[in-house]
């Protein structure tokens, strides 16, 4: 079972089940609800599809698909917060110097899994940008060796959701004429 449950989502034509975003709040408040609220945009573009058409490369001649997105993003979740800001020794996901596109290339294992993964890379992120001292604290840009802040990671990772939600629309509105969120 890869899908979201159709209770959980609601297309144009229905509500916003996503927490709103705060009006007031500090940098934190406002960047973390921000990419929270992007995480779950990405979730219900994806609510509703029937496992075998996550794979489905549906705005040809682009290689883009919901199920390669996910992979994606897990894997950028990974690499940006664990590896880059808190310097844990994890092995990437879904890339290798000999392969760097498998996230989108190649779509084998069960995009129920898929999700469960991305689910658990977003709350280690949470975890780890809850236990950062301040936005300043920086972690260690890997190919260069500068220091970079999570100010900059939690900007970066705003960017990488927004326009990956973009792509999101164009599949799914392909897929099943669903559009919304």
């Amino acid at each position: 079972m890869a899908e979201i449950p159709a209770e959980n989502y609601s297309p144009s034509w229905g509500g916003d089940l996503r927490t709103p975003l705060p009006l007031t709040g500090d940098e934190r408040e406002t960047l973390t609800s921000s990419l929270d609220w992007h995480r779950r945009t990405f979730e219900l573009k994806c609510a509703g599809v029937p496992a075998e058409r996550l794979s489905e490369k549906a705005v040809p001649p682009s290689g883009l698909s919901l199920h390669g997105l996910l992979r994606h993003l897990t894997g950028v979740e990974r690499w940006w917060f664990r590896i880059q800001f808190a310097g844990e020794e994890v092995p990437l996901l879904y890339y290798s110097d000999d392969d760097p596109n498998q996230d989108f290339d190649s779509l084998d294992g069960d995009p129920a899994e898929a999700f469960e993964l991305w689910r658990a890379e977003c709350r280690r992120s949470r975890e780890i940008v809850a236990a950062a001292p301040s936005l300043d604290a920086t972690g260690v840009r890997k190919s260069t060796g500068e220091p970079i802040s999570l100010r900059r990671i939690l900007v970066n990772m705003l960017a990488e959701y927004a326009r990956h939600n973009g792509h999101a629309d164009l599949l799914r509105e392909r897929i099943d004429g669903a559009t919304g969120y």
